[in-house]
């Protein structure tokens, strides 16, 4: 058995570090601090920090990992290869440079494109049909490391970025099982990426998450999907902050970007910036909980008609 570092953090991480806790020796988990989470702000520990316990496996969690006691210590352990996963830290050469067959990435993009810390979110709200998984040497650049195997995936209308993290995980799991016997015994192949096409997906900012409805109705719909379940698209209602968690496209459907042009049982139809019109299905609005439209709509259907939404 090979003893690996492993470094992850959220969800997209566990079941590739569930995989090598069954198939190698995990000797350290390096994930990121405990965080306040929800209303109540309670600290909470890392979905990766969670399964490495369970497993008594040693969990170290530095602020930043240059420069620590904890970069320190991991120096001192028996390792011959690192591997992360959504880990959300550059590692310093030093430690890229330690164990025996260095260290590997599972990033979720067809790299060179969407390098950076949300590829997920970024190839729907660009609208692209398929992304995938990486398996990369890891360079002290962002995720311009060497390939070492890759695997795609289409992207459907029906999936948003809930649905293609827990694809993209099962798939990075599954390639790194296949990927991993070839680096420990120095098999495998390395591809450079072409750095002229790079393409960067930044970590999703406030400002991103707000809907243009001067847009097409096929880029607003993208959006939407790219947003949500987290960190959720918004528009505003009355000057009240709406979010938008699911919608569909009605074709030739015109109005005012904006305005709400018609509802039904289920819809409250929106018009864009194109001749398609974007009928919303789930919301949730400012202080309420998350709801489909049709119980929104009970009672104040008849009044939205003619408002407009807006940033």
């Amino acid at each position: 058995m090979s003893k690996i570092i492993f470094m992850g953090t959220p969800d997209f991480s566990t079941k590739v570090l569930e995989m090598l806790i069954d198939t190698e020796e995990v000797v350290a988990v390096v994930t990121q601090p405990d965080r306040p989470v929800g209303r109540k702000r309670i600290l909470t520990p890392p979905p990766v920090k969670k399964v490495a316990l369970a497993h008594n496996i040693p969990v170290y969690q530095p602020e930043k990992l240059s420069g620590s006691e904890e970069l320190a210590t991991l120096m001192t352990l028996p390792c011959d290869l690192i591997v992360t996963a959504a880990f959300g830290q550059l590692l310093p050469d030093k430690l890229l440079n330690y164990p025996t067959y260095g260290a590997v990435n599972v990033h979720a993009s067809l790299l060179p494109k969407y390098r950076g810390g949300a590829p997920i979110h970024q190839a729907i709200i660009d609208g692209e049909e398929e992304t995938g998984v990486t398996i990369m040497y890891m360079v002290k650049q962002l995720d311009a490391g060497d390939i070492i195997s890759q695997r795609a995936i289409p992207i459907t209308d029906s999936d948003n970025v809930g649905t293609m993290h827990d694809k993209l995980s099962d798939l990075g799991t599954t390639l790194l099982r296949e990927t991993l016997p070839s680096i420990l015994d120095g098999s495998n192949t390395r591809t450079p990426q072409d750095a002229t096409q790079a393409t960067f997906a930044s970590n999703i900012q406030r400002e991103d998450e707000c809907i243009d409805w001067t847009q097409d109705a096929r880029s607003i719909f993208n959006h939407i999907r790219g947003l949500a379940p987290w960190p959720v698209a918004y528009t505003k209602l009355d000057n009240k902050v709406m979010k938008l968690y699911s919608a569909q496209i009605i074709p030739d459907k015109q109005g005012t970007p904006g305005t709400i042009i018609e509802t039904t049982k289920k819809q409250m139809i929106v018009a864009t910036g194109s001749n398609d019109a974007i009928a919303l299905t789930e919301i949730q609005l400012a202080g309420k909980k998350r709801m489909p439209v049709a119980n929104f709509l009970s009672g104040v259907q008849e009044t939205l008609v003619g408002k407009e939404l807006h940033t």
